[in-house]
């Protein structure tokens, strides 16, 4: 008996691994399914906002488990432009998380799904930090959508990064100022097979994008596939 406990144990610990690597590869399917859905939308992020952003977040399914801070928490994943000054195809994604801030009293109880602009290279190196805090480390700002893009320009221009929310089938801009973003270690050791900083892999091209994340690069490849900010201008 003792040796069939033993047996079934060993096989437990060893489909524990292949089980954590499975949940963040369907993450990464969610941060997929998320872009198809907004982007099918018309009145969704506005393409000269897309063609200008450096990296792209995704945080499918947010939820808020308790009032105040520290009870909301979501994981996601980054994807970067690559080459010399963001000039290239979107990058292997990083597993990312959020968590806290002022986000948690807009949810209302309901699962969410964000995404995040990193609008300029300043906004890139804060947002690569191990942990960075939204509005302290990096200007953040509701992004506007549609027609409304129009008149935002002088928010455009000095915010780092520019977020968005989709709760219920609705999607606006959406303050998250106050929320931690922080790379997600394990997570992309499950992903990768081996530790990996965030810096590594959208930067660095220090891995291969997983298949599960071909869906999500696919579609920011198709809907911006040049990058049209100032940063990319020959010269700079």
């Amino acid at each position: 008996m003792r040796k069939v406990c033993a047996l079934w144990t060993a096989l437990a610990l060893l489909a524990l691994p292949a089980a954590a690597q499975e949940k963040e590869q369907e993450r990464l399917k969610n941060c997929g399914r998320v872009i198809k859905e907004i982007l099918s939308v018309p009145d969704n992020i506005p393409q000269e906002l897309l063609d200008k952003a450096e990296c792209v977040i995704v945080v499918p399914s947010v939820k808020k488990f308790a009032l105040g801070f520290g009870g909301k928490y979501g994981r996601g994943a980054i994807t970067c432009r690559t080459g010399r000054n963001f000039t290239g195809p979107w990058s292997a994604p990083s597993m990312i998380a959020i968590e806290g801030g002022s986000f948690g009293l807009q949810i209302g109880g309901t699962a969410t799904d964000f995404v995040l602009l990193v609008m300029n290279p300043k906004g890139v190196e804060s947002i690569l930090k191990s942990e960075m805090k939204l509005g302290a480390d990096a200007s953040v700002a509701a992004g506007p959508k549609g027609r409304t893009a129009e008149a935002a320009t002088d928010i455009i221009m000095n915010a780092e990064i520019l977020t968005y929310s989709r709760s219920k089938g609705l999607f606006a801009g959406v303050s998250l100022q106050g929320s931690t973003v922080r790379e997600d270690g394990s997570a992309n050791r499950k992903v990768y097979g081996r530790p990996l900083t965030a810096r590594e892999i959208v930067l660095e091209g220090k891995a291969s994008a997983p298949a599960a994340a071909q869906e999500l690069l696919a579609l920011l490849n198709r809907y911006s596939p040049q990058n049209k900010s100032r940063n990319a201008e020959p010269g700079r």
